[in-house]
């Protein structure tokens, strides 16, 4: 299984923390806004980091990797008869 922390910017943040990964840039039409087309990944706890696409698209594999650990068979056990 991959590691249960992403470095995401210049953070390592445990992947239980994500609530959500947004799919589209952020645009809010503000002049003075410092995120237009980054992308917004939710954290618990009501707070937000901010990346490029490429590090979206990272966090999502890194998100269906460990929720889908291929250790695992169908039963949810892992190979070793245990998890």
């Amino acid at each position: 299984m991959s590691s249960s922390v992403l470095k995401i910017d210049d953070k390592h943040i445990p992947i239980i923390r994500i609530v959500w990964v947004s799919d589209v840039p952020h645009f809010c039409g503000e002049e003075d806004c410092t995120r237009e087309g980054e992308y917004e990944i939710r954290l618990d706890v009501d707070d937000s980091l901010w990346t490029s696409r490429l590090e979206r698209d990272e966090v999502i594999d890194a998100l269906n990797d460990w929720y889908n650990d291929p250790r695992l068979d169908e039963e949810g056990e892992s190979e070793e008869g245990h998890l």
